[in-house]
């Protein structure tokens, strides 16, 4: 019994730990390595895909919380997060688990239908890290949440305003006409898009969402809920809508939780949401759906947040809530490229629990969706749906 109670303390310890900040190098004069027996033989210290420190996709990598120094336009952001679960808790993990994934994707490479890598498309990108969110206090780390999520879009971003699409996209769309770095986000759970929601609303005004989820999370809490009880992963939404942060023109796609009454679904249309189920990509086609979603958020800022639960239990188990009958992943992938060009101002991925996982399949589908909201975000249109610059050379030659 002695231990159980001072169990809470050694967490208290190990977390106020975690967040002190590491003892900087000392700095010292450049030497010249040319001449040394590895460098004059095999050239750069490289990392392989199983190798080197762990960021995503072997992307450069900053504290950048502490280090306003680094500049980027778009940053990969960790928020390990879990607390306002309502079935298997373990989405905290969900940030290592994706860039532990990443390491195969590295972000100079491109899968054929993309045609275009991440680092190619002229956005300075890096990991920013995690931030150190408290597990014992939801009211402070939504706090730390959106204070951190505002440090960094208040940031300079490295390109010019008009060089690259998705700067200037960011100083058409924002309150004050200038660029603001866009973030992907990893969770956490699905709470982690309240305080980030509040954030952008101050960059943005009110935002348009496009929800891939196998759950509404529009949900409300009870009367006798207390102010943050009625905040957690299926009632955010309706936080973030009374807030003011959101437009009434958002989507769902991917719907198919189980509901208690038709209440839920009249209180997601209060919320402003249009919903997209699983089965209506079946029902309806690809083309219609992403028709659809585009015509839905319209010419405004958008931010996409998708839930790894929209991807079939067979796809992405390890997740907290999951549902059967979703999307397979070629799907899903297929449904992201095809809303490319709207105007994202960020985007986010959450619920990857990466303890109830098989062979890492979860973290792989997360990475490789990560993957392509960086590429996604970066072009101007869809790529070309079918043949690639692999078939154009074949041809050529014939």
């Amino acid at each position: 019994m002695q231990v159980l109670r001072l169990l809470p303390l050694v967490l208290a310890s190990l977390v106020l730990a975690s967040q002190a900040p590491l003892a900087p190098h000392a700095e010292a004069d450049a030497v010249d390595v040319s001449n040394e027996p590895w460098t004059s033989k095999y050239g750069a210290q490289t990392d392989l895909p199983y190798s080197g420190p762990l960021s995503f996709g072997h992307m450069p990598y900053t504290r950048c919380l502490e280090d306003a120094s680094a500049k980027f336009d778009i940053a990969v952001f960790g928020f390990p997060f879990d607390t306002t679960v309502s079935y298997r808790p373990g989405a905290r993990f969900g940030p290592f688990g994706i860039r532990t994934a990443s390491r195969w994707v590295h972000s100079t490479i491109y899968p054929l239908a993309w045609g275009k890598s991440p680092s190619e498309l002229g956005a300075e990108i890096i990991d920013c890290g995690d931030v150190p969110l408290t597990p014992f206090d939801n009211e402070k780390a939504l706090d730390q949440m959106e204070s951190a999520y505002t440090t960094l879009l208040g940031r300079p971003v490295a390109s010019d305003a008009n060089a690259t699409t998705i700067t200037a996209r960011s100083a058409s769309l924002s309150l004050d006409g200038r660029p603001h770095p866009a973030i992907v986000t990893l969770g956490g759970d699905h709470t982690i898009t309240l305080p980030i929601l509040r954030s952008l609303s101050k960059y943005y005004g009110k935002i348009s969402v496009i929800h891939f989820d196998s759950h509404f999370d529009t949900g409300r809490m009870g009367n006798s809920s207390t102010k943050y009880e009625r905040v957690m992963h299926g009632s955010y939404f309706s936080v973030a809508y009374e807030e003011g942060h959101m437009t009434n023109n958002s989507i769902h796609g991917g719907i198919r939780q189980k509901m208690r009454d038709q209440s839920t679904i009249q209180q997601d249309e209060e919320v402003g949401f249009q919903v997209i189920s699983a089965e209506d990509l079946d029902d309806y086609g690809l083309e219609t759906v992403v028709s659809t979603i585009r015509s839905r958020v319209g010419d405004g800022p958008v931010y996409l947040s998708l839930d790894i639960d929209v991807i079939d239990p067979a796809f992405a188990p390890a997740t907290g809530t999951p549902e059967a009958g979703g999307w397979t992943v070629r799907e899903m992938k297929r449904i992201i490229r095809g809303l490319t060009g709207l105007n994202f101002v960020g985007a986010d991925l959450v619920e990857v629990a990466p303890s109830y996982d098989n062979a890492d399949v979860t973290s792989i589908v997360a990475s490789d969706l990560v993957y392509d909201f960086l590429v996604m975000m970066q072009m101007e249109a869809p790529p070309p749906k079918h043949k690639g610059p692999l078939w154009e050379k074949y041809e050529k030659k014939a």
